[in-house]
């Protein structure tokens, strides 16, 4: 369906470029980057990118390979959103942080995946979102 080829493509641009950006003190309300700094907006972002992933995975562009055609894609959001959603729990619960600069002894796994790679999956996020504006049925993208 071309409604989720639309989301995952957004999804995929939005969530990768919040992945990337960093969090700066003393932002403005009325400034660009506190919208996307807002804590709530990464949720909800993070839960349509898991959303969109999964829905991308069971409806396909029409001529598009079934699965195939949007697995990354799929994949990515479904990634990029669990990284936001895993950022926003980290930041509520009360359980020691890891951090690029003082990491916990024996970070987890989900740790080792969202915290420390968030950069790259953001730059992950973003390629594959412009590669599959670009290339809309080329396979695997």
């Amino acid at each position: 369906m071309i409604q989720f080829y639309f989301l995952s493509i957004f999804c995929n641009a939005v969530a990768g470029y919040m992945l990337i950006h960093k969090k700066e003190p003393g932002i403005q309300k009325n400034d660009i980057t506190y919208v996307v700094e807002h804590d709530t907006l990464r949720l909800i972002l993070g839960i349509m990118s898991i959303t969109t992933g999964l829905f991308k995975l069971l409806s396909a562009v029409q001529g598009d390979v079934p699965v195939i055609g949007d697995l990354i894609p799929a994949l990515v959001g479904f990634t990029s959103g669990s990284a936001l959603v895993f950022e926003y729990y980290r930041a509520r619960s009360n359980l020691p942080q890891t951090s690029m600069d003082t990491p916990v002894p024996t970070p987890t796994t989900m740790e080792r995946i969202f915290v420390m790679h968030k950069k790259q999956i953001g730059f992950l996020a973003l390629g594959t979102a412009v590669l599959h504006f670009l290339f809309p049925q080329a396979l695997l993208i």
